[in-house]
């Protein structure tokens, strides 16, 4: 919790929320309001001295559960992908929440082989694998 980035300085939302990598939504739900309320700026009111660290507490908390309770979002920052520090990054991660989003609605559709995964990559393109330069090894 020393500096605004998340993992360029070495610290990561799950360890600023306090919860495991592997932690629910619920569980994460949980830890941000526990630490919302200990480090709202109006309970800080009275000590000036301490108001102006509990609002970069606070706004980092903000940041961490912002991510870490948005199924795409979470998956990017597992992924090391998800920079919330770079505003250049919008377009990029649009496009990755929908790839993971796709993913999702085929998962149950695992390919068996590189044919299979080839010819699914093929239709997600709109194509058939030959005319889009995929093809089979046979």
């Amino acid at each position: 919790m020393e500096a605004d980035g998340a993992r360029s300085n070495g610290s990561c939302y799950y360890s600023l929320l306090g919860v495991r990598k592997n932690a629910s939504v619920a569980d994460i739900r949980a830890a941000y309001r526990k630490l919302a309320l200990k480090w709202h700026p109006d309970r800080w009111a009275n000590d000036p001295t301490a108001v102006g660290e509990a609002k970069k507490r606070f706004q980092r908390i903000q940041e961490a559960y912002s991510v870490l309770s948005d199924k795409g979002k979470r998956a990017m920052y597992d992924a090391g992908l998800f920079d919330p520090l770079d505003d250049d990054d919008q377009d990029f991660t649009d496009f990755m929440e929908e790839m993971l989003a796709m993913m999702d609605s085929v998962k149950s559709e695992k390919p068996d082989t590189l044919e299979d995964l080839q010819k699914m990559l093929a239709e997600i393109a709109g194509g058939d694998g030959a005319r889009n330069g995929f093809r089979g090894a046979r």
